[in-house]
């Protein structure tokens, strides 16, 4: 037994330490699904994925009949990342998590796309609500 674990001692003392390796696997990893290292390479990210704000806002009108839509680029304006604030009258009598599902199912092709999708679903009588409070 002594043989096995001598050679385990000296083999993990001859290894890059982990930091080093996932630097490298994290690099490769957004070189791979074409994440952008720079902000040169953010904006041509933002103009080749199709994904603006606008179209967001589109698709969930057209699609949810949606009253209210705020969408905010949470990436720097490479288009990666959005919070949204979704209000519609088909999220009535749905709990949080159904209300997400249909919301990410309406834009399925469009998260595919994406790195970070984050709405808040709300009815018209919770947004009337907010807006007497003052939240948005």
């Amino acid at each position: 037994m002594q043989q096995f674990t001598r050679p385990l001692k000296q083999s993990l003392l001859g290894r890059q330490p982990p930091v080093l390796v996932s630097l490298s696997r994290s690099r490769a990893f957004a070189m791979s699904t074409g994440a952008a290292e720079t902000d040169t390479q953010a904006e041509k990210v933002a103009n080749t994925s199709g994904i603006t704000i606008s179209s967001l806002q589109q698709t969930l009108q057209e699609k949810l009949g949606a009253e209210y839509v705020a969408i905010e680029d949470m990436s720097g304006g490479c288009g990666q990342a959005f919070n949204a604030t979704i209000v519609s009258s088909q999220f009535e009598n749905k709990g949080s998590l159904a209300r997400h599902r249909l919301v990410n199912s309406t834009l399925k092709a469009e998260i595919a796309a994406i790195h970070a999708w984050t709405p808040k679903c709300i009815t018209p009588a919770e947004w009337r609500k907010r807006q007497v409070v003052g939240e948005t």
